[in-house]
């Protein structure tokens, strides 16, 4: 069975960085860098979980997280 809450707290994470105005303006490298590793840590979990729903994979493949994310909780 898929870990949803997995996946959960890296698209959490994901909009968390997103939104960090303080890293943004004092470290905008460092922001880069943990958006790109959650992102890679996002489409490692949707290349190796298998049985996802179809919808969820959509959102997961278009970069629509914040739709993932909403997809997720309503799973809960």
């Amino acid at each position: 069975m898929a870990d949803y809450q997995k996946l959960k707290a890296l698209l959490e994470k994901r909009l968390e960085v997103i939104s960090d105005s303080n890293l943004r303006e004092n470290n905008p490298d460092e922001q880069l860098r943990q958006l790109q590793s959650v992102s890679e840590d996002i489409m490692r979990w949707s290349d190796e979980t298998k049985g996802i729903p179809q919808q969820l994979n959509h959102f997961l493949k278009q970069s629509s997280l914040s739709k993932a994310l909403d997809f997720v909780k309503e799973m809960e």
